[in-house]
């Protein structure tokens, strides 16, 4: 594509949204006792993901506590790891999830949440190596096997990503978060319109959250159809949440005025003078 066409900028966008890739297919792995409603941790008053900072560290506090009284519970172990995570303390994340997956080596949710820790923390092939325990050949779960796509793409095995993306929406049909990772493996290869193609659909279906059109704001903003992008971002969101992303959609394309520039090239682009 023309407009990634900048090396430093594509290196930049591939930083970016592998990371974006890796929590939003990994988090699919998440089960119901992720969400932290079990008696033994402690109740929380919305989703995690809807959490603003003050309400994450507050949260991260108290079932962190709860964790220190018992590391080897599994699920108290898996929801500390996944708030450390949303701060950005993967080490800690990874050292959590080493002690929880030492206590229970056999506990499908468990090896899902090490694996997860694994890959934010940048030990990729052993995450994909994790998440493959975790599988069951003759059940095989569909979000695990999205979670092995994210990987694989972070690995730069492209292909074979999007081999597995395709073999999660076979058992899942029209799955939001696995198009969402399809849309992204594109958005990694520069392959933008391919990408939006996917990104539509999946922010077209009803279970789609927040997540899912913040890619899709990334995809179009990509094109210089900023704008555009803008209004995907606020969407649904209160004013805090939306000016974030679309704080943090213009911080991915600052380097040497990339905003301005891709603007540009999107405009010279679709009057042909390309």
């Amino acid at each position: 594509m023309p407009a990634l066409a900048n090396t430093h900028l594509k290196s930049r966008i591939f930083q970016g949204t592998a990371a974006v890739l890796a929590v939003l297919a990994l988090s699919g792995c998440n089960t119901t006792k992720d969400r932290m409603t079990t008696g033994s941790v402690p109740q929380l008053s919305k989703p995690v993901e809807t959490m603003n900072d003050q309400e994450v560290r507050s949260a991260t506090d108290r079932v962190g506590q709860a964790y220190e009284k018992n590391p080897r519970d599994p699920v108290n172990g898996v929801n500390y790891a996944n708030l450390l995570r949303m701060q950005g303390r993967d080490a800690q994340a990874l050292a959590v999830m080493q002690q929880v997956a030492i206590s229970n080596p056999a506990d499908r949710n468990v090896l899902a949440a090490y694996g997860k820790a694994q890959a934010a923390a940048g030990q990729l092939q052993q995450a994909l190596d994790t998440i493959g325990r975790a599988q069951t050949p003759d059940r095989p779960d569909w979000k695990l096997i999205s979670a092995e796509g994210a990987i694989l793409d972070q690995l730069g095995r492209s292909t074979e990503a999007r081999q597995r993306y395709r073999d999660a929406l076979d058992i899942q049909p029209n799955e939001p978060s696995i198009l969402s990772n399809l849309g992204m493996s594109y958005v990694l290869t520069g392959d933008l319109r391919t990408a939006e193609t996917y990104l539509r659909q999946a922010a077209a279906q009803p279970s789609a959250d927040s997540r899912v059109r913040q890619n899709l704001a990334l995809a179009v903003g990509l094109q210089g159809r900023f704008p555009e992008a803008e209004q995907i971002a606020r969407r649904e969101l209160t004013q805090q949440q939306a000016e974030a992303n679309v704080a943090y959609l213009r911080g991915m394309l600052s380097q040497r005025n990339s905003w301005q520039k891709l603007a540009s090239k999107d405009a010279s682009e679709s009057t042909g003078t390309n």
